[in-house]
């Protein structure tokens, strides 16, 4: 029995979320512009069959495979929005799935750390996979569940560009700062172990709605 955490689709990517996908990426790098499939599954050894699903179904191309014990992740892109969601497709009914099935998203956790210290910011950049992030910048740090939401926050977070990402995690939480120009004032904002002051974020239920995930074990 196949338990399907996420399936995220993006119609376009955008430059620096594109941009970040390549360094992070250890199969085919996605360009600007691509549309991109993301799919989580449990256990995580499935992902095997579903890779050769997607790839004999149409002509995508997979940016990142990665198995763990008990997730798996995939993402396939192709210049074609209809050959992704075509791949899409013939996953879900191969492995007797609908959309719907998905892991409705869960926020561990969400932090702003206003002007940045010196020391801090260097120990971001010897750890990141995007752009530096300088003393006096802010940073928001992001950590939710399912991981493979990453791709939907991340295109969304990078949109119009007026954030940049310094750093990305793995298939297990997401931290992707997103940090803007210019210092806010000093002192940082509370972590918060779910949605902000303004109630859940309806976008992102709307994103991968359906049911709520169990807490996860250790990888």
């Amino acid at each position: 029995m196949v338990d399907l955490r996420a399936f995220v689709v993006i119609d376009s990517l955008q430059p620096q979320f594109a941009a970040f996908l390549a360094t992070v990426a250890q199969g085919f790098l996605p360009r600007t512009g691509q549309a991109s499939l993301f799919v989580e599954i449990a256990p995580g050894m499935e992902i095997n069959r579903v890779t050769d699903i997607a790839l004999k179904s149409t002509r995508v191309t997979p940016g990142m495979q990665i198995v763990e014990r008990h997730f798996g992740m995939l993402e396939v892109h192709a210049d074609s929005q209809a050959d992704v969601r075509q791949a899409g497709a013939a996953i879900l009914s191969a492995l007797e799935l609908k959309e719907e099935q998905r892991l409705r998203p869960r926020v561990v956790s969400d932090q702003v750390v206003r002007h940045l210290d010196d020391h801090q910011c260097m120990l971001i950049n010897r750890m990141r996979h995007g752009n530096m992030i300088m003393a006096g910048q802010t940073l928001f740090i992001l950590e939710c569940e399912p991981a493979s939401l990453r791709g939907a926050r991340g295109q969304r977070g990078g949109e119009g560009g007026r954030h940049q990402h310094p750093r990305g995690a793995g298939l297990r939480q997401l931290r992707p700062g997103l940090h803007r120009r210019g210092g806010e004032g000093r002192g940082s904002g509370a972590a918060r172990g779910g949605p902000g002051p303004g109630g859940p974020d309806r976008t992102r239920a709307r994103l991968v709605g359906g049911r709520t995930p169990a807490p996860e074990g250790g990888s």
